[in-house]
């Protein structure tokens, strides 16, 4: 589209607010036009260069200039991360509607369309760092990768919505990504890319928390003098309930709400990635160890160790249908107290729903879960296990173990339901329920 129409505007100082920036365009002159071209420009200078020419008194708007005048912490934080600033909305219908101006409100209304345009530039490759030619998921729920490009092939990784990864190449309607450490194939009609991708990357990045010490108590409150619910491992993402007051921060950990100092983490924009999904292989012969009654009793289980790197552990057909099923509600809500897959619905809740629909009878409640079925050391878990977290003293959160270090769970009011580590914290014990 050409940039042909002005607006005819008397003497105007007018901000333009963008996601976290807080930039404005000062312009003096009788019935000059701005120059759309001009906008569109100044624009791309402040991405290109990070900043602007500074000036002070008036210019005519054939001198068009724009000067960042204040960033907000979000801004800020936004070029730490990405070492860019742009400006991916407009805001300029807003700012029109306060202009003091000789124009007629036909004229004004007539061209606010294109000022939104001619603003809205962000680069075509990312300004998300570590990114060349950034894709980003545009679905709801988690889309699947394959090991090729075409829906026969096998589905190696789930991306959830919003999360982001690299374009390699384009092939018949497939992106070939990497995104976290999978790399595979997606189809193009769920991806944003170039301008799309940066726009909605900016507005879902969220701010978290890295963990970057070995392990990181979570207290129960903000005081070295207290409890120690639980602890996190390096690397890890926290979410913030509360920012930084007097060297601690709020956190949430998968329904645990906790405090942790801020000399152990970093505040990090990010936004999420693929994770793993490696098929469970259905044993050909029936498992002899544990037990499906609700007797709490122990088990001298010596089955195959834990294995992080694989999900070679064969299972019944059972648990890998059971797998499966969970699968299908990835990305539906967290509701505490809830009792629906798709609607909402808490962690011991969706454990209980999803062993519901192959025959098995659950408790409602986290804690009641130790007598849930046979207790075996977390080390000796298979997929279709399900893993207890204790927080202090009390169970605080129930998963179902995947295989690979991984389990599905409804994790937060945020996180919903999703993938994630297994060893987020040390789990208590495993709960073996399918024999």
């Amino acid at each position: 589209m050409k940039n042909t129409k002005s607006v005819v505007a008397g003497a105007m100082a007018f901000a333009v607010t963008a996601i976290g920036i807080n930039g404005i365009i000062q312009s003096q002159g009788t019935n000059d036009s701005i120059d759309l071209t001009n906008i569109n420009k100044a624009a791309k200078a402040i991405v290109a260069e990070g900043t602007a020419p500074e000036y002070s008194g008036e210019v005519s708007i054939s001198d068009l200039s724009v000067s960042l005048v204040s960033a907000s912490s979000d801004a800020s934080k936004l070029n730490e991360s990405t070492g860019k600033t742009a400006i991916p909305v407009a805001g300029m219908s807003d700012v029109l509607r306060n202009v003091t101006t000789e124009a007629t409100d036909e004229e004004l209304n007539a061209s606010v369309e294109e000022l939104d345009v001619a603003t809205k530039y962000v680069p075509e490759g990312s300004i998300i760092e570590g990114y060349t030619n950034l894709g980003v998921s545009n679905v709801t729920s988690y889309l699947n990768v394959r090991d090729g490009a075409g829906t026969d092939n096998k589905i190696i990784g789930k991306m959830p919505g919003g999360s982001a990864c690299e374009i390699l190449e384009e092939l018949d309607g497939w992106y070939k990504i990497k995104s976290g450490d999978v790399t595979g194939y997606v189809s193009a009609d769920y991806i944003l890319k170039g301008y799309d991708a940066n726009i909605k990357a900016m507005e879902t990045m969220e701010t978290k928390l890295l963990v970057n010490c070995e392990l990181l108590n979570v207290r129960q409150e903000p005081s070295t003098e207290c409890n120690v619910s639980t602890q996190v491992a390096k690397g890890e993402y926290l979410e913030i309930v509360e920012d930084a007051n007097n060297g601690w921060y709020k956190v949430d950990i998968n329904n645990l709400v906790g405090y942790v100092s801020a000399d152990y983490v970093k505040e990090v924009n990010s936004l999420p990635v693929a994770v793993e999904i490696v098929e469970v292989q259905v044993s050909t012969q029936s498992s002899t160890a544990g037990s499906s009654s609700s007797s709490g009793s122990s088990s001298t289980y010596t089955g195959p160790a834990f294995n992080t790197a694989s999900l070679d552990q064969s299972v019944s057909q059972t648990a890998k249908d059971l797998i499966e099923y969970a699968m299908q509600f990835l990305g539906n809500p967290y509701v505490y107290g809830g009792n629906s897959l798709t609607n909402g619905t808490d962690c011991s809740g969706f454990t209980k729903l999803i062993f519901a629909q192959f025959g098995y009878n659950l408790p409602r409640s986290s804690s009641a879960y130790l007598s849930a079925g046979t207790q075996i050391p977390y080390t000796s878990a298979k997929p279709g296990d399900i893993l207890v977290y204790k927080y202090g003293s009390s169970i605080g959160h129930v998963a179902i173990y995947i295989g690979n270090g991984q389990i599905i769970h409804a994790s937060t009011p945020k996180g919903g339901i999703k993938i994630g580590n297994a060893y987020f914290t040390t789990p208590y014990c495993a709960i073996r329920v399918i024999p």
